[in-house]
């Protein structure tokens, strides 16, 4: 195949990638891009991640979908991101439209334009997209020389504050039914049919689609819900998650690209599972991505020997929302130690239960003088990990940064977070007094002559933001000023401590966390707000220093949109959800018996232990199957 010359065909000139930061975020052509003839192909799909390259071209999931579609020979995928705010400047000023980077073809000649929505606080930047690209900003204005703009990712279980500017969102896990999507895309097109025609047919026929302006939303005098239904025949009035139940059989890139720059994640990343076990009432992941399900060991050996040798990266980290859960952990660990030491690789381990097995393991993979240690109690009393389901005791916590201090580590890093539900005042100090529990645990567990240093104690607290699909999602949620209240008593009880030398306290910033508040549980009439702060110049809002709160809450006034409706607002257990019209597999039912629960302080096991009913079990794998041979719903 002829490859294009780059040097002609690039979209921006040597006199503007002289003057922008980072210039290789522009210029595409890195290690495993994949090039084809656009002219041999009939779709053209631009993949995009509403953020920064570095940022972008650490997501695993573009990776997998990204060589997914390449292996199609009817399809070109290519890879797009929002262009920094250096650039974004220039491109606006010399209407330069925004390009892919493997081709430099502006986005506006493509058949789709897929967004990937991880994170609530990139909405501005995919209006950014949207405009850089020439494509109308709402879904009612484009016209059929626009691509189709399809949303997928995490934050589509709720996607109505971002409905209007999506013709359509993918829900659940990538692999299942793009084909049957591009298949019908072609047979419209050969046909001469509209993209209405198309998205009608896609919302018919392709489990896992939904269309927003295929359903009508009524609101009750109170501002919630009255109904919220299709308005096409055919068309489900409840969608269901796309899952994939066997991991092994779905693509995997065993050629991911590689940067010329530096990125956030410059690694090779091995998913060995998807889903948790472990029930914590605030996590969405552990909810959204059940039931658990395992890669063969056999498998994941392949793969890793396979990319490492396709990209030459001198790290290989593993990808699962609990990697200690992993089955055939070991038997992994002990590969990969052998393979590292020959190809000279290191391996990084996250979501890593503190254990003696972990510490042994890390011990042998890490450079401990030059590492530190994650743990996250996420409360600070065992009354409210209770009440959060966190599974995890002082003593188990105590005891794992004793075995950390023996095997040589002096840097612990601990997360909690502020504003959970039934918090109190002595949940609070709680933080402060477990932070200096594992502070003294050093001088008590280690002799003077074989410590490493001063112990250093990092407390780092997130504000609670209610999701959906989670037990939750019914939760109260705080305002700011409560937020920086909790904060400042935090920072009060560390400074009390009689280690408060050895305890640096961290917290998040309340203006970014309330806003994701109604991002996340938020409704159509959002959307206005959205695109009244992208119109007011926001972008790059889960960055702090571009973050203009003052803006937004300017927007929120002119659009007559009640902040505190979506956020401190109590919810009834029987009140309509903007997202109850999808399906991620587990049941409000199950939800609400948790949400009860956690007001009781109960702790619920976790799946491995007893089945609690959820709902996952219908998908028909996993281990609803493999720890109780398919667990009665």
């Amino acid at each position: 195949m002829q490859l294009p010359d780059f040097e002609n065909h690039l979209a921006l000139s040597d006199e503007i990638l002289m003057t922008v930061e980072k210039p290789a975020r522009y210029i595409g052509n890195e290690v495993n891009a994949v090039i084809k003839d656009k002219n041999t192909v009939d779709i053209r799909f631009a993949m995009c991640f509403p953020d920064v390259y570095e940022i972008g071209m650490s997501h695993l999931g573009i990776q997998i979908l990204y060589d997914m579609f390449n292996r199609y020979e009817d399809t070109w995928c290519e890879r797009v991101y929002s262009p920094w705010v250096d650039l974004d400047q220039i491109m606006r000023e010399k209407k330069i439209p925004l390009f892919a980077l493997e081709s430099q073809d502006p986005i506006k000649e493509f058949d789709f334009l897929g967004i990937t929505l991880q994170y609530e606080m990139c909405y501005t930047n995919i209006l950014q997209v949207l405009d850089l690209s020439g494509i109308p900003l709402l879904a009612t204005e484009r016209s059929e020389e626009d691509p189709i703009v399809i949303g997928g990712g995490p934050c589509t279980y709720n996607p109505e504050p971002i409905a209007p500017f999506f013709d359509m969102f993918y829900i659940g896990e990538g692999e299942t039914a793009y084909r049957k999507l591009l298949d019908i895309y072609k047979e419209n097109k050969k046909a001469g049919k509209s993209r209405r025609e198309f998205l009608l047919r896609a919302a018919q026929e392709v489990p896992g689609m939904y269309v927003p302006s295929f359903y009508e939303v009524t609101y009750k005098e109170d501002g919630t819900i009255s109904s919220f239904i299709p308005t096409k025949e055919g068309v489900p009035a409840k969608i269901t998650k796309e899952i994939v139940m066997d991991l092994d059989s779905v693509p995997y890139p065993m050629k991911p690209v590689v940067s010329y720059t530096k990125v956030t994640q410059d690694r090779v990343v091995l998913e060995i599972q998807r889903g948790c076990i472990r029930g914590c009432r605030f996590c969405q992941a552990g909810q959204l991505y059940r039931p658990v399900r395992e890669k063969n060991v056999e498998t994941l050996k392949s793969y890793a020997a396979q990319m490492l040798s396709n990209t030459g990266q001198e790290e290989i980290s593993l990808s699962s929302l609990s990697s200690s859960d992993y089955s055939q952990l070991e038997e992994l660990i002990d590969y990969l130690m052998d393979i590292s030491k020959e190809k000279k690789v290191n391996i990084s381990l996250p979501s890593l239960r503190i254990d003696a097995f972990s510490l042994d393991v890390m011990g042998k993979v890490q450079d401990v003088k030059k590492s530190s240690l994650t743990f996250a109690p996420e409360a600070g009393s065992q009354r409210l990990r209770n009440v959060i389901n966190k599974g995890l005791t002082e003593e188990v916590i105590l005891n794992g940064a004793g075995l950390a201090f023996e095997g040589g580590w002096s840097r612990v890093k601990l997360y909690f977070m502020l504003g959970l539900p039934t918090e109190t005042e002595e949940d609070i100090w709680g933080i402060a007094e477990l932070s200096n529990k594992i502070a003294a645990l050093y001088y008590e567990r280690i002799p003077k002559e074989k410590r490493n240093g001063a112990v250093q104690i990092v407390a780092s607290t997130s504000f609670f933001i209610p999701k959906p699909f989670t037990p939750f999602q019914w939760a109260r949620m705080c305002t700011k000023d409560e937020f920086l209240e909790k904060a400042k008593l935090t920072k009060h009880a560390v400074h009390s401590q009689l280690n408060q030398k050895r305890i640096k306290y961290n917290w998040h910033e309340a203006d970014v966390s309330v806003l994701e508040g109604v991002f996340a549980r938020g409704d159509r009439r959002v959307a206005d707000v959205i695109l009244k702060a992208y119109e007011k110049g926001c972008i790059y809002d889960a960055w702090g220093e571009y973050f203009k709160n003052d803006v937004w809450m300017e927007c929120f006034e002119e659009c007559n949109v009640d902040i505190g409706f979506y956020t401190t607002r109590e919810r009834d257990l029987d009140e309509v959800f903007p997202w109850d019209f999808l399906d991620c597999g587990v049941n409000k039912e199950f939800l609400k018996r948790e949400w009860l629960r956690a007001q009781k302080e109960e702790v619920t096991p976790n799946c491995k232990m007893q089945c609690q009913g959820c709902g996952a079990a219908r998908f028909g794998g996993g281990i609803c199957f493999e720890e109780k041979g398919g667990a009665a719903e």
